[in-house]
This record gives structure tokens, C-alpha cells and sequence, in this order.
């Protein structure tokens, strides 16, 4: 497996594409608003509720063009170009995940911005209140 520098993948994103990993917050803090009741969260409606929102503002399409940004960045090249579904982009409970499988390894790209807290059996998906840096990880698998 090659090694990628990854720190170097999360600067481009931080610094080209900032307001889309904004936004991404601001869409699955929404979604896990509204599919959470009883002291749980619905995960199928956050992750719903999370790929609408981005759909209603013209992100999700865009997220295709920052997954193949971001293999560029690698100087690498997609054996076909990403489409705004799985495999390559897929809404999380927790956010959204792009993802590139490339000679020498799998590039995964999460935007985290929601925590996942177990009580009594029950999962509750909730804000996470930190900088959009500490959102985006990057890992090459």
C-alpha cells in the first residue's frame, strides 16, 4: 500500500471547500433535530434528512467534484468518474463519507458532524461542537 499524506488532503478540503463541510454540518445538525424524540435519534431519518438537505442546496451534486479534487490532490487518478451515490458518496448518521478506491489503496474522506452517544440501548446522534478542522477525516486504507 502507498502511503498518502493525509494532513496535506485535509488542508485542501479545509481550505477549497470549507463551506461545503459547513454546510454539511448545518444539514445533519438539522436532520438529527428532527429525527430525534424520546431521548433517541432515528439514524435512517438523520441520514434521509441529512442527503435532502444537501440535495435542497445544490451540495450534494457537488460532492462528486470534491472527492475527484481530492484524488488529484493524491496525483492519482478515479478508474471512472464519481457519481453523488454509493460507493462514492454516501450520507452517515453521523454526516457524509466520499470514497475512491485507487491503485494502491482506498481513499476515505468522512465529514463528522455528529456524535453518537449509547444509553440503556438507545442511540442519540447530537452536535458536535468543535472547529470544522477536527469535522474532516481523512484516512487511506
Amino acid at each position: 500500500m502507498t502511503a498518502v499524506d493525509t494532513a496535506a488532503l485535509r488542508e485542501y478540503l479545509l481550505t477549497d471547500h470549507e463551506a461545503i463541510v459547513e454546510t454539511v454540518r448545518a444539514c445533519a445538525e438539522t436532520a438529527a433535530e428532527a429525527g430525534t424524540a424520546d431521548g433517541h435519534s432515528d439514524t435512517s431519518a438523520v441520514r434521509r434528512g441529512t442527503e435532502a438537505g444537501l440535495r435542497e442546496l445544490g451540495v450534494w451534486e457537488r460532492l462528486p467534484r470534491v472527492l475527484a479534487g481530492c484524488v488529484a490532490e493524491l496525483g492519482k487518478t478515479l478508474r471512472a468518474p464519481p457519481v453523488a451515490a454509493p460507493p462514492y458518496v454516501a450520507a452517515t448518521a453521523t454526516g457524509v463519507v466520499l470514497r475512491a478506491t485507487l491503485d494502491g489503496g482506498r481513499l476515505v474522506v468522512s465529514i463528522e458532524a455528529l456524535s453518537v452517544e449509547r444509553r440503556d440501548g438507545r442511540v442519540l446522534l447530537r452536535p458536535r461542537d468543535v472547529s470544522a478542522e477536527e469535522l474532516v477525516r481523512v484516512e487511506w486504507r
